[in-house]
């Protein structure tokens, strides 16, 4: 109920000409909406029957109203409704009057108040204009009034006249410069302001208004955890890490287990690039306390960190709390994928589609996973759906080039990669990093398929496209320009290419590595030995370099001083990619020198931290079935390879080669020739079909494959082949040679 005062008891001919039938008291409705702020109490002293003059009337402190009346061009300003009519606006009191006359300021108050609850519930902008009339009005007759100047700027930034609103505060703040409302008023103005700029970048000027008006806000009010918040992601916005990092753990101690608070600290950590740290903030709050988007964030951090397994239990956890968030299951399904989990991950994936069916993403993870398990004709269709919803992504069209690929249709893959090329090329050469990020993806595998099909001078033309986007991706285009030539067997041109890239990037440690490699290969073994040894620096940096002269002495088979290198690179080791990698450069070197059980430990040792590491898997797989051990686990390792990346050709080799001891010999022979298709100038591909031809009884196709080995070998670089792989190849040949003249010679057809 909203009690109403007769016209009979409260009236005063000098000072209230308009009735007061209609004011509100301290008794207004309970159940006002949120935002609106209550009338102060009216203490009124009166005659019986008749109130001759109103002795006292004091105004409390008024709770700021948060929520917007009306803003320009909101449906508010639209709507029309029948709204009852009120009188005009009383005239301004006397400028004369010395004591500030608070029962008309009361007054007006009271009417500004009704004018504002109409501009609300009947969507008519005159009454928010009207409101503004009274609040002026009412000041007039009380000047000072710190509630009334408050209030006014608060309606003025909820009507949209912000410059208005920003200068009632800043008048505010000349006489109380301590006024934690206006202060507000003035973060929350310069708050929108940078909301409105964002596509064109925050102004500096505003940025660092809002942040001077929240550190003073935060001054006065140290234990407001939202305005800590605000302030330090508006340092982080202005880039000072340090400032943004002191206010969010000043909100942590106020409230340690806030989401909100433990959240913004690990994005501050994570935008910064210090992943452990983000970890670590949100592994402080304990498992069981942590909320769903804790443990998601949980799960994006651990991705970037290429931690699949962890990352994998963060999103679960996420998901189990949430099994309707799509983006904790997105999270959970491509961390599987990662994990090469590929059975796990499509579940999740083809739930998601089903929850989601307008999701281009999910049909392309889908199809990749379907590629990856070899069902080529499904993945195309999965395709067609996710083309269906973005018909323009280049990421389905790079696909289709790798199914493509994949089933050996080498020109319809490079018509489609070369399109993607084209549609990706900018005439001036400029590009974004994001363009050149996609475009050198396009060009790599373009040219990689250019090389499957011994096209050398297609590839390195492609490669040199790579080098002219400079940076980084001119570094990967020269060493693919040299790879190219290194499998067309002309290591010339290679380390022509080298020694043009040493020249051109005479600071690019990498590029003078690659170089110091070629030399060593190709006859001059001290010169790239003396190169690389001048890239050390006596600082951390120098563990890349060791690790080249540890490859290039393995391949020079200089065993002691191989092992010297590697253990000066693991001193510098300190990521456990890092050593990884120092674990299989060890491993390899213990198998050249036939150390096959040490060289079992290191690898062993990779799988332990890694076990989808293909690398690993591939040459410990094909390490155990050449000795013809174990050959159940080398199946397994080699498949998970393949299955990671079912176009390179020494895996499908390794595949081939361990269903041949198997005795499988269809399903080795199905590989072998896919490996011979893919890299055919390798002489171990050929000596490979040439035992598995010869076992199934083909010997004049075995004695054709063991002469194309010996071609191969006698065009490779001594350090690409072992010293006694040629005489082994030869003998066999010369062993089939005999066998088939002997056949031609009692008259027998040879076996083909």
């Amino acid at each position: 109920m909203v009690p109403w005062w007769p016209i009979s008891q409260v009236h005063n001919d000098k000072k209230m000409r308009v009735p007061l039938h209609r004011v509100w008291t301290a008794g207004r409705q309970s159940k006002r909406e949120t935002g609106h702020r209550e009338l102060p109490h009216m203490n009124i002293k009166s005659k019986q029957h008749l109130c001759s003059r109103i002795r006292e009337v004091n105004l409390v402190p008024l709770a700021l109203a948060c929520a917007a009346i009306v803003t320009p061009g909101s449906a508010l300003a639209y709507q029309q409704v029948s709204a009852p009519q009120f009188p005009p606006a009383k005239p301004p009191v006397s400028a004369t009057e010395k004591a500030p006359d608070r029962a008309a300021a009361y007054y007006h108050f009271g009417l500004a108040h009704m004018y504002e609850d109409m501009a609300t519930n009947y969507g008519r902008p005159e009454y928010a204009t009207r409101a503004i009339e009274e609040y002026k009005l009412a000041l007039d007759a009380d000047p000072n009034s710190k509630y009334l100047n408050s209030g006014l700027a608060e309606l003025y930034l909820r009507t949209g006249r912000v410059r208005d609103a920003v200068l009632a505060a800043q008048e505010i703040l000349k006489t109380e410069p301590n006024n934690l409302d206006a202060h507000k008023l003035l973060g929350r103005v310069y708050l929108q302001s940078l909301g409105n700029v964002q596509n064109g970048g925050p102004s500096e000027k505003v940025l660092q208004l809002a942040i001077a008006e929240y550190s003073k806000i935060v001054e006065l009010q140290g234990n407001d955890i939202e305005s800590r918040l605000l302030l330090g992601q508006l340092y982080t916005l202005a880039h000072d890490t340090p400032h943004a990092e002191e206010q969010f753990k000043a909100a942590q101690r106020i409230d340690p287990s806030s989401e909100d608070v433990v959240l913004n600290l690990a994005r501050l950590y994570s935008d910064s690039g210090d992943m452990t740290h983000a970890i670590t903030v949100l592994n402080a709050v304990p498992a069981d306390d942590r909320t769903a988007k804790m443990d998601y964030a949980l799960g994006m951090s651990y991705d970037q960190l290429k931690e699949n397994k962890n990352a994998i239990d963060a999103y679960s956890k996420a998901f189990d709390m949430e099994p309707d968030n799509l983006d904790a299951e997105r999270g959970l399904a491509q961390a599987l994928l990662n994990d090469n989990q590929l059975g796990a991950a499509l579940k999740h994936f083809e739930a998601i589609s089903v929850a989601d069916p307008q999701d281009a993403q999910t049909y392309l993870r889908i199809a990749e996973i379907e590629r990856r398990q070899g069902h080529y004709e499904q993945a195309l269709t999965t395709l067609k759906k996710a083309k269906a919803l973005a018909s323009d992504s280049l990421e389905i069209g790079f696909n289709e080039a790798l199914i493509d690929d994949s089933l050996g249709h080498y020109d319809e893959a490079v018509q489609s990669l070369q399109g993607l090329v084209k549609q990706t090329t900018h005439l001036d050469g400029q590009y974004a990093e994001a363009e050149k990020n996609n475009r050198s993806i396009f060009l790599d595998r373009l040219a990689n398929v250019y090389r499957e099909q011994n096209k050398t001078d297609l590839a390195v033309q492609t490669y040199q496209l790579m080098v002219a986007m400079g940076g980084e991706y001119a570094e990967h285009g020269y060493q693919g320009e040299v790879d190219a030539y290194r499998d067309g067997k002309q290591y010339e041109k290679a380390t022509q290419v080298a020694q043009q890239a040493a020249a051109a990037m005479p600071k690019d440690k990498t590029v003078q590595l690659m170089l110091a490699g070629q030399l060593a290969d190709t006859g001059n073994p001290e010169d790239g030995i003396k190169l690389a040894k001048a890239q050390l620096k006596g600082n951390a940096d120098d563990r890349d370099v060791n690790l080249v002269l540890a490859q290039i002495y393995t391949r020079l088979r200089r065993w002691k001083e191989a092992a010297d290198q590697i253990d000066a690179a693991e001193v510098l080791s300190t990521k456990q990619d890092d050593k990884i990698y120092i674990y299989f450069l060890r491993g390899a070197l213990d198998e050249r020198q036939k150390h096959y059980d040490s060289a079992e430990e290191q690898f062993r040792k990779i799988l332990a931290i890694d076990s989808s590491n293909s690398m690993t898997l591939n040459y410990l797989g094909y390490m155990l079935a050449d000795r013809g051990v174990k050959l159940d686990d080398a199946l397994t390792m080699v498949q998970k390879a393949v299955e990671q990346d079912p176009q390179n050709g020494a895996y499908l080799d390794s595949l081939g080669w361990v269903y041949f001891k198997m005795g499988q010999y269809a399903l080795a022979e199905a590989n072998l020739r896919k490996a011979s298709e893919r890299i055919s100038t390798d002489p171990q591909v050929h000596d490979h079909l040439g035992e598995l031809y010869e076992k199934t009884g083909r010997l004049k196709m075995a004695a054709s494959q063991w002469e194309q080995s010996l071609q191969e070998y006698a065009r490779t670089a001594p350090a690409d082949a072992e010293p006694g792989d040629v005489n082994k190849v030869q003998k066999k040949l010369d062993t089939a040679r005999v066998k088939l003249a002997k056949e031609e010679s009692a008259g027998a057809s040879p076996k083909q």
